[in-house]
């Protein structure tokens, strides 16, 4: 079987990793690339967009949840120091953007109450028609281990940041083989892209973004003052 593209690095460098064999999603793939070290479902073990939003209706985030506070503080935390010197640099309140907010947002509600303004959006639960725009931060929490093309989406949002803004990103990551067959994040359908310790090494090394950060499943990078996709370190 040919090697599928990595929607990452976009090369053909892949191998079957691991073929799931607890239901409901038994037979369903994973491909490890060996170049960025993002593991990733096949396009034809995807869910269709109304399928999938069924998933997500499902989630319960309630803003007045104190668990699911709790859960996004992971984020929160080390988040506020970068995002205090961030307001003392620009000398002005800072915008940021939730990228994927969900059907209950509560994270930009957190950031508004530490005093930081934040917009909601989310293709299917806020569809704001003009959210691209330069933002002082973005924060995305488990959002990535959705997309079917995080390439695509990081270009996206690396262009929405200015000069020294903030890209965070939480989403569990891969261990070793053995632990990943028994992880139970595999068995939401929804879940296709898995970003390893490598996968954010590649990103910081070939992208106009610096990790800052690095947290069990938070990830914190700064934009660099550089045009396009790809830079040279």
């Amino acid at each position: 079987m040919p090697s599928p593209d990595c929607p990452l690095c976009e090369q053909a460098a892949s191998s079957l990793w691991h073929t799931e064999t607890r239901k409901p999603l038994q037979g369903r793939e994973f491909w490890r690339c060996h170049l960025c070290g993002l593991v990733f479902v096949p396009a034809e073990f995807h869910l269709d967009g109304a399928a999938e939003k069924q998933v997500y209706e499902l989630h319960e985030n309630n803003p007045d949840d104190p668990g699911y506070r709790r859960f996004l503080n992971q984020l929160l935390q080390p988040l506020l120091p970068f995002l205090e010197a961030l307001k003392n640099q620009r000398g002005r309140p800072l915008q940021g953007l939730d990228f994927g907010c969900g059907p209950g947002p509560t994270l930009s509600l957190m950031l508004q109450e530490a005093g930081f303004l934040c917009t909601d959006y989310d293709p299917y639960f806020a569809p704001v028609p003009h959210w691209q725009q330069p933002y002082d931060f973005i924060v995305s929490t488990e959002v990535f281990e959705h997309l079917s093309r995080p390439g695509l989406v990081l270009e996206q949002l690396s262009s929405c940041l200015q000069e020294d803004g903030l890209l965070v990103i939480m989403t569990q990551r891969p261990r070793d083989l053995e632990a990943f067959r028994r992880w139970h994040y595999l068995l939401d359908p929804t879940h296709i892209t898995f970003f390893s310790d490598a996968s954010l090494d590649w990103i910081s090394q070939n992208w106009p973004l610096r990790e800052v950060y690095r947290g069990k499943a938070v990830v914190i990078l700064k934009r660099l003052a550089c045009e396009g996709k790809m830079v040279s370190v």
